[in-house]
């Protein structure tokens, strides 16, 4: 009962009038197949009975009149129930997505239990209201139309209407059962479904096209696909041939009452006990009694599954924070002092190794700290610790002395600015790419240009063919233009370098931060590129306090601090002089980058 209260509290909520319309015109309609029996049966005695032309005409026309309203309504209702399932539709998903946001970190996003369950909310959290507007609609109906019908049988035979509704009772016990069935079977076919999702779009993706034609690998990757989709169909299949069975058996038991009970009418009427209208009457009202049954058994089957479906998006929306939240967060202040780890243990879960083992560092305020570490060493969890993206196990992360815990998350994360290694490429324009890195300077073009310039971009997206309204992707059309004609409404791509300049630039936007972390910043530039960002980078940092994350041990030697990673814990720390002078791991890894800088040219020998 309380999922069914939620979801006809969406449909209100949706549309109020439009969900009354759709109640009144069902409730209306209601009785008008027992009316038209009823008119049918008086017509039919009347015509036997030798009544007056006239007396018969007018019951004629009334039942005319009912069957013209009766054929009318339905579509009016389908119209407004349409209405109310895209508005529902729109207002549920709304409701998961501002549920998301409440997520904190990144950890249910990377959990595949959570995100079939995201996936089942998403299908059914925006159909179930409506549907179950429609069912307890088609119940009323069903009740109103079946109850009447029973009430005819009555005045027939008094035995009549304890056949038909025996005859109903293992229906109703079939289908409940085949819903749960059904419910299962979407939950288990969930993940089945994801991944044949998963290899659709990798087959149509411009960014996977290169490789899938070099490598050879489509037919490959399409029969992984195929294998999904059969094991789906198969279990389908399964279970559709289970409820025909089942259904067949029940649908000629119900075959077979009514059988009975039209032979007994004929018999009846034959000896004189009912009218030619009684057979008619019994004739309709068997029909309606059970196709109002069989419509109540399949509405509440549906209602039943629906409703078990309907679950994922209650728990989806019901779910609490993934990171505690401060009831009281403390009002967070510009660094003043720098940021400590502090014994500081994570792993991703109990099933996975320690990925920082006691790490203790300290950032200091104003200064640059370079992290530096072999591939697997801790660096990118550091990160998304130090953005609240996970809590430690153990230990604490402490800005100026606060645990981050104790600060709200957004105020945290709106004093850092950060190009991650993985950045995003928005299929949007140029300037949203930027803009997006600060919505307060979303439309501030003066801001988003001076972010490019510093950025080194300005040059490249000013050669675009609408400049900064220059839509980067070829996955849309430029604009709103949908005819088949795309000349001139193609976006253009961009190349890695590139891209990696307007996340740059993004990262720039945000001009007010505390911290920018700046992870592999320059890996996707030519070595003339990559010198002139870290030159413009290098001044930008000066007395702002930075975290700078690369392999390329060249971009980071000037860093106030070094600091060297191994196994999820500090082994060394310094300046670029002190640990090559220590001949420790970082003297290691930058013996080895420099070797190939070091080797003489050919005709260079003696000079």
């Amino acid at each position: 009962m309380r999922k069914i209260i939620v979801a006809l509290r969406l449909s209100w909520q949706a549309g109020p009038l439009l969900t009354a319309v759709v109640v009144t015109l069902t409730l209306a309609t209601a009785p008008a197949p027992v009316v038209t029996a009823w008119l049918t049966k008086l017509i039919l005695d009347d015509i036997t009975a030798g009544v007056s032309p006239a007396t018969v005409a007018g019951k004629g026309v009334a039942l005319a009149g009912t069957i013209v309203v009766t054929g009318l309504i339905p579509h009016v209702t389908q119209y407004v129930s349409r209405e109310i399932e895209r508005r529902v539709g729109l207002l549920a998903q709304e409701h998961l997505f501002v549920t998301a946001e409440r997520f904190v970190g990144m950890a249910r996003f990377e959990d595949p239990a959570f995100l079939n369950r995201m996936q089942m909310a998403l299908q059914h959290g925006a159909t179930t209201p409506g549907v179950m507007v429609s069912a307890a609609l088609s119940v009323v109906r069903s009740v109103v139309t079946g109850l009447g019908f029973l009430g005819s049988l009555t005045v027939i035979s008094p035995w009549l209407p304890a056949v038909i509704l025996v005859s109903v009772l293992p229906m109703l016990v079939v289908e409940l059962s085949m819903a749960r069935r059904r419910a299962g079977l979407s939950w288990r076919l969930s993940p089945i479904e994801r991944r044949e999702m998963f290899f659709r779009d990798l087959l149509t993706s411009a960014q996977a096209a290169k490789e899938i034609r070099l490598f050879a690998i489509g037919t490959y990757l399409r029969e992984l696909m195929t294998a999904q989709r059969r094991r789906s169909n198969r279990e389908n299949r399964d279970m559709d041939r289970r409820e025909v069975g089942v259904q067949a058996l029940i649908g000629l038991g119900s075959a077979a009452v009514s059988g009975g009970t039209l032979l007994w009418a004929v018999l009846a009427a034959a000896g004189g006990r009912i009218s030619v209208g009684d057979i008619s009457l019994l004739v309709a009202s068997v029909g309606g009694v059970q196709g109002a049954s069989v419509s109540l058994v399949h509405t509440i089957a549906q209602c039943h599954r629906q409703l078990l479906l309907f679950d994922h998006y209650l728990q989806v929306v019901a779910a609490e924070p993934d990171l505690p939240v401060a009831r009281s967060p403390r009002a967070i202040a510009p660094l003043a002092r720098g940021i400590v780890f502090r014994d500081v243990w994570f792993r991703y879960s109990p099933d996975h190794p320690w990925t920082l083992r006691g790490l203790d560092l300290t950032i200091p305020c104003g200064r640059t700290v370079g992290l530096i570490g072999r591939n697997g060493a801790g660096k990118s969890t550091l990160i998304k610790l130090l953005c609240r993206m996970y809590d430690p196990e153990r230990g604490a992360i402490l800005w100026d002395g606060v645990d981050l815990r104790d600060l709200d998350p957004a105020d945290l994360r709106a004093r850092i600015g950060a190009v991650f290694q993985d950045y995003m490429e928005y299929d949007l324009t140029a300037a949203e790419n930027i803009g997006l890195g600060d919505l307060a300077y979303l439309h501030d073009r003066e801001r988003i240009t001076a972010a490019a310039v510093d950025a080194g971009a300005h040059e490249f997206v000013g050669r675009l063919p609408r400049s900064y309204d220059t839509l980067l992707s070829r996955l849309f059309l430029q604009g709103e233009d949908t005819s088949e004609d795309t000349s001139g409404a193609l976006g253009v791509t961009l190349s890695g370098g590139q891209w990696q300049r307007l996340a740059l630039a993004r990262a720039h936007l945000r001009t007010g931060h505390d911290l920018m972390i700046l992870d592999e910043p320059s890996s996707g530039l030519d070595a003339e590129a990559e010198y002139e960002i870290h030159r413009r980078l290098r001044q930008r940092r000066a007395g702002r306090t930075n975290v700078l994350i690369s392999h390329r041990l060249n971009t980071v030697r000037d860093a106030d601090l070094l600091v060297v990673l191994d196994e999820g814990t500090v082994v060394e720390q310094g300046t670029h002089e002190e640990l090559v002078s220590r001949g420790g791991v970082y003297a290691d890894l930058f013996s080895m980058q420099a070797e190939g800088y070091l080797e003489v040219l050919p005709g260079q020998a003696g000079r």
